[in-house]
């Protein structure tokens, strides 16, 4: 074997020691994880509970501002905190002598971050239904949009950037010894920075979301189900070629057919629009 056939291979070998590094973790912090996973589960309850009904597909309006960031940051913290709970657990046992509030303040630190994506992701929106009006449309160029950009998070994932944040976001050791900060603050800072490289990684996934229906509670557990799987199984590379090719068939599928794609509310069927009128009675009860 080659010296530079090697080095691939040796921290492939590295990243799969760290992976069992923090699962070992997981299993010494049994109740912090089982913790971290019954937020989760009641971050989905409460997201089914205020999504249900607005799923109009694509293009799905987000409501008020308010609203959307309680949401959003809910929808957050159900799709993340299951694959974020070995990071945390092996900070928690590199921590616990220091107190125990800081795998909160950590887990904190990472919502802040994605909170403040939500924004971005809000604003963007709305500028661009308020410049492009009508021409987004679903029967106008609304659909081959949304297959564009479903098409584009296909190939973001095998560029180099989605491969170097993915990589900080499985070598969860090497990422706490890089970027250690002590005391409460330092939870945070690091929660905030680890956020920022799952951000890099996982961007493209969320605007795959937007482009399949923000609100559909379906297509939210598709994108945590290919997160998690991205980030924690041993096989990186098939990860995400395996996740390549779902959002590729994906966008082929939504520009083709997409009566035909299971899950997908066609915008302008009956189902999209009780789905808009249920979102236009919440808007006029918003103070």
């Amino acid at each position: 074997m080659s010296a530079t056939a090697s080095v691939p291979l040796a921290d492939r070998r590295s990243e799969r020691g760290e992976l069992a590094q923090a699962f070992t973790a997981v299993r010494a912090r049994l109740g912090l994880v089982l913790l971290l996973l019954l937020l989760a589960g009641v971050a989905w309850w409460s997201t089914a509970d205020r999504m249900a009904g607005m799923d109009a597909g694509p293009g799905t309006a987000l409501g008020a501002l308010g609203w959307f960031l309680g949401v959003w940051v809910v929808m957050m913290a159900a799709m993340m905190f299951p694959s974020l709970a070995p990071t945390v657990a092996l900070y928690t046992t590199m921590t616990r002598s220091r107190g125990a509030d800081r795998p909160l303040l950590f887990a904190g630190g990472y919502l802040v971050v994605w909170g403040a994506a939500g924004l971005a992701a809000y604003a963007l929106f709305e500028l661009g239904r308020n410049v492009f009006g009508d021409a987004l449309a679903w029967h106008s160029g609304g659909r081959w949009f949304a297959a564009g950009v479903i098409a584009f998070a296909a190939i973001y994932e095998l560029t180099p950037l989605k491969n170097l944040c993915l990589a900080k976001c499985r070598s969860p050791v090497g990422f706490l010894l890089g970027s250690w900060r002590d005391g409460r603050r330092g939870a945070v800072e690091m929660g905030s920075k680890h956020a920022a490289w799952c951000l890099g990684c996982c961007w493209a996934l969320m605007a795959a979301l937007f482009a399949l229906g923000v609100m559909s509670l379906t297509w939210m557990a598709v994108v945590a189900a290919l997160i998690a799987f991205e980030k924690t199984v041993p096989w990186r590379r098939a990860a995400t070629w395996g996740t390549a090719a779902i959002l590729l068939v994906l966008a082929v599928a939504v520009a083709a057919a997409p009566h035909k794609v299971p899950g997908l509310v066609v915008p302008g069927s009956p189902t999209a629009m009780h789905a808009m009128d249920s979102m236009q009675s919440m808007n006029s009860m918003q103070p």
